[in-house]
């Protein structure tokens, strides 16, 4: 009990909770790659799809989802945006017209150059070696594996 009587559950406290550490880091790394990507007029998130397309150079707007881990209704704005700066284009499939493909235009292509430093920028603000990296970067993909 709390000294007004109220029930206190260890299970409810903040600092004990796994989610509030992974929320809180997740923004603030994100915080951290906001001056390299203004630099490069691109948000988070228009970020990472711009990695997996300079990746797989074109994909469908279903497998870019699952990759991301974003639903088409976020995903449309941010290939919205892209297209009209004219890094991807968007087409219907000739063999299924439900099917929305994204590809990397030239413009986006060599847009890569400049993104390639962005992961070292971020590196260097972190104080977190190699091999922390690598354990934390393999635990949060087991966490992802078993709940996706």
């Amino acid at each position: 009990m709390k000294n007004d009587g109220t029930k206190m559950y260890e299970e409810l406290r903040l600092e004990n909770q796994l989610c509030f550490p992974l929320y809180v880091c997740s923004k603030e790394i994100v915080r951290l790659y906001r001056p390299f990507l203004d630099e490069l007029d691109m948000t988070y998130t228009q970020y990472i799809t711009m990695m997996v397309l300079w990746e797989e150079k074109s994909i469908s707007v279903k497998e870019l989802g699952g990759k991301l881990y974003l639903d088409s209704g976020t995903l449309t704005p941010v290939l919205k945006a892209l297209e009209s700066k004219g890094y991807i284009d968007r087409c219907r499939c000739q063999e299924d017209e439900r099917v929305l493909i994204v590809t990397l235009t030239d413009r986006g292509a060599a847009l890569a150059d400049k993104a390639a430093e962005v992961p070292k920028k971020v590196a260097c603000k972190l104080s977190l070696g190699p091999e922390d990296a690598a354990e934390l970067y393999r635990l949060l993909y087991k966490v992802l594996g078993s709940i996706g």
